[in-house]
């Protein structure tokens, strides 16, 4: 497969989606760009040959191998591939979805974005309405989607959902449906081959397929590179903790990755209380199983919701006497008025700053001085191209290694700059 025009990978974007697929695209594009310049150089050198007749040879192999007469552009440049289809989606005063492909997409790797949880205003009928869409509506898009694109031809499908709908119906309790599973189930009978999502809220939704991969993604290294700029990991003493003991796995990777001490919260909670809002919990007592006295408290999540539970994780902390508190979520949602609670308590000094990611669509937590926002894209980008050139993700899905280098990097720039204040 080629670099470079022409290409079999395609990007459909819907409505909610758009965002973080422009971001993946301008990475893949920088990424195509580069293999193909590098792999130009490698070939001249090895074979002899001037780069000006390699990068010529290997246009007229992309214009042979294309359906086309000839790809447009220049024989001895390279010619970027045009990644974006063209897409038109209507909504109809009744509530119901249109997709449909303005460009030909038969035999193309399609890769479908969708972000369900950006309830943004979003321009929709070609601009002409404005719309704020619910979870479902874009659920609802994003199937319309899905068979607009196996109707046009495609070779195979993947969906690119930073967050996977429903993925908290998870685990039956009495008499309730696995609308997570039901999801997965409908993505199968649709011919699905691949989902790429960010922090599974379980890992039992796996399970749930029975053709369909699922690649699970982590923003560990990019959230641990944010923190190391709020915080020098070789100086201060940083404590990691779990806000509950459903996310003590996620935190015992960060606590063993940074080579720090594990705490963890346990929360009493009055399941006969339905949280309503950040303020109305059912928790009823927290306790603490460690130490924060004097030290930067460091708690790590999946989603954040109404931000209930996190609000009082950080205040019951910043009690047990945490010089910092600073909390990283994968999946901020923000929902209800969440901003608004965060931004109180922000100003009562009850933490410092929340590591979040852009998966999630939110233009007001940017204008907040305590939300520091990690950019995934890159990664996402990363392991569409590997898929697509049927490349191992194994370093990609399993990040330790990168982040061990990168505080072992931090910790040699450390030990650089003391002995330079030493001899000075």
């Amino acid at each position: 497969m080629p670099y470079s025009e022409p290409t079999n990978l395609a990007v459909v974007a819907c409505p909610g989606g758009e965002a973080f697929a422009n971001e993946v695209i301008t990475h893949l594009r920088h990424m195509y760009k580069h293999r193909f310049s590098l792999k130009s150089d490698v070939i001249a050198k090895r074979y002899g040959i001037e780069r000006d007749e390699v990068i010529r040879q290997m246009n007229l192999d992309n214009d042979i191998i294309t359906a086309d007469l000839c790809v447009r552009g220049s024989t001895d440049k390279y010619r970027p591939p045009v990644f974006k289809v063209n897409t038109r989606f209507t909504y109809f005063a009744n509530g119901e979805f249109k997709a449909e492909l303005l460009d030909c997409i038969r035999g193309k790797d399609v890769y479908i974005f969708q972000d369900v949880e950006n309830h943004c205003p979003i321009a929709m009928n070609d601009g002409k309405n404005v719309l704020t869409l619910s979870v479902n509506d874009h659920v609802m898009s994003l199937l319309v989607t899905i068979d607009a694109v196996r109707q046009a031809g495609a070779r195979q499908i993947t969906l690119v959902l930073p967050v996977y709908p429903y993925s908290r119906q998870h685990k039956k309790k009495s008499r309730e449906g696995l609308t997570a599973a039901l999801l997965g189930h409908i993505y199968e009978s649709m011919e699905v081959r691949r989902i790429i999502t960010l922090d599974l809220h379980s890992r039992e939704i796996v399970n749930a397929f029975g053709h369909t991969h699922c690649e699970n993604l982590h923003a560990s290294y990019q959230i641990i590179r944010e923190l190391s700029k709020v915080v020098d990991l070789t100086k201060e003493d940083l404590v990691v903790v779990s806000p509950d003991t459903g996310a003590i796995d996620r935190n015992k990777f960060y606590a063993t990755g940074l080579k720090k001490p594990l705490a963890m919260i346990y929360k009493e909670r009055d399941y006969s209380v339905v949280t309503q809002d950040a303020k109305n919990t059912n928790i009823k007592s927290i306790k603490l199983l460690g130490d924060v006295k004097g030290k930067v408290a460091f708690l790590a999540d999946d989603m954040l919701g109404t931000g209930g539970t996190l609000l009082k994780a950080m205040a019951f902390l910043h009690e047990q006497g945490a010089t910092k508190v600073i909390a990283a979520i994968s999946l901020p949602f923000f929902t209800g008025n969440a901003i608004e609670l965060f931004d109180e308590a922000y100003s009562k000094g009850l933490f410092y700053r929340i590591i979040g990611t852009n998966a999630v669509y939110h233009e007001e937590l940017l204008k907040r001085e305590w939300y520091i926002s990690t950019n995934v894209s890159g990664l996402f980008a990363n392991v569409i191209t590997r898929l697509h050139h049927e490349q191992s993700l194994g370093e990609l899905l399993d990040n330790r290694t990168i982040i061990d280098k990168m505080i072992k990097a931090s910790s040699s720039d450390s030990d650089k700059a003391e002995k330079k204040e030493e001899n000075a």
